[in-house]
């Protein structure tokens, strides 16, 4: 099966068996509290994009969340967990095992899905010119991506994504495999780049909930420097370290190094921050707006608002929430 289906569910298993790690962290980032919200008028709607493995109902809390909150109208794309078995068509391709898998056919029932979230989304459009919001959970991220390149963008306002492994996983690193084979290349080669302008917009959000650590050696690396210091060049938007923290080296736990094995296989380096599944330098896009959110976990499932929450939380919500309201 092409994209970690079986290495995400098992992470994901893993990581919510474990328990929840203290947010507090040493790093850098926005920190995950809670503020009064209010939306005085109907907004834009939201299609929301399931992840790898999960189905409609995973996104109730978030869905919820943004119409209590902020007066945000949604559609999710109807997906079941059964309906990600149909990717194991793509066996039968010869470029599954070449690695040059393309999306269609493969992926055409979720673009299908996509594009009726679409248009059901369109019929609570209360201003033909405000555009729809495209909300990418994990792989939902660059599954949207794909569905602006053939499908087009003229409708669309938005793109936000959380979560989101964006780019190919490097090549000649020992230990790694595609585990898309072939699909990440071909989003990065043929997909329209990514831009922040008023009349489209990508917003690129990662987690830090976890460092991970390599399978053997001492204590990890520092904290990663790209993630430190203001707008850069490339678009990053992070906030600086508080200048009284101080990185404390501790031996890597279990769950580091685990967790660090599956951040190899998406970016090529295990000892780096992420959510528990996607590496925080995956999840970026040069030419977005790109944000990072501490002790943010990646999953609905195995989440937990208050000790581990992921970013339909409602106090992660209010960290990104306002993109959709501009």
């Amino acid at each position: 099966m092409f994209y970690p289906l079986g290495t995400t569910a098992l992470a994901l298993a893993m990581v919510s068996l474990l328990p929840a790690i203290n947010s507090q962290r040493t790093s850098i980032c926005f920190s995950v509290t809670s503020s009064s919200s209010s939306a005085p008028s109907t907004r834009r709607p939201a299609v929301i994009l399931p992840g790898l493995g999960n189905n409609t109902g995973d996104y109730e809390g978030l869905v919820t969340t943004l119409k209590e909150g902020y007066n945000v109208p949604c559609v999710v794309a109807q997906v079941s967990r059964f309906d990600w078995l149909r990717n194991a068509a793509g066996l039968v391709d010869p470029n599954y095992w070449k690695g040059a898998l393309q999306p269609s056919p493969v992926l055409d029932w979720y673009l299908k899905r996509v594009e009726k979230a679409i248009s059901d989304a369109k019929l609570l459009c209360t201003d033909e010119n405000k555009g729809i919001s495209l909300i990418g959970h994990s792989a939902g991220g660059w599954l949207a991506r794909v569905y602006m390149h053939k499908f087009g963008f003229s409708d669309i306002s938005l793109l936000l994504t959380l979560g989101c492994p964006h780019l190919p996983p490097p090549k000649g690193v020992q230990g790694v495999i595609d585990q898309t084979r072939g699909l990440l290349d071909y989003v990065a080669t043929n997909c329209p780049p990514a831009v922040y302008t008023p009349d489209l917009r990508y917003v690129c959000i990662a987690g830090r909930y976890i460092q991970g650590a390599r399978l053997t050696g001492g204590s990890n690396s520092p904290p990663d420097e790209h993630t430190s210091g203001d707008l850069n060049s490339d678009g990053d938007h992070s906030l600086p370290s508080n200048g009284n923290s101080k990185y404390v080296p501790a031996g890597p736990t279990f769950q580091a190094r685990f967790v660090g094995q599956g951040y190899k296989q998406v970016c090529g380096k295990a000892d780096v921050w992420g959510d528990g599944v996607v590496p925080e330098m995956a999840a970026h896009l040069e030419g977005a707006l790109n944000m990072s959110l501490e002790g943010v976990y990646h999953s609905p499932v195995g989440s937990d608002d208050h000790t581990r929450p992921w970013f339909g939380s409602p106090s992660v919500v209010d960290k990104w929430a306002h993109h959709l309201l501009n």
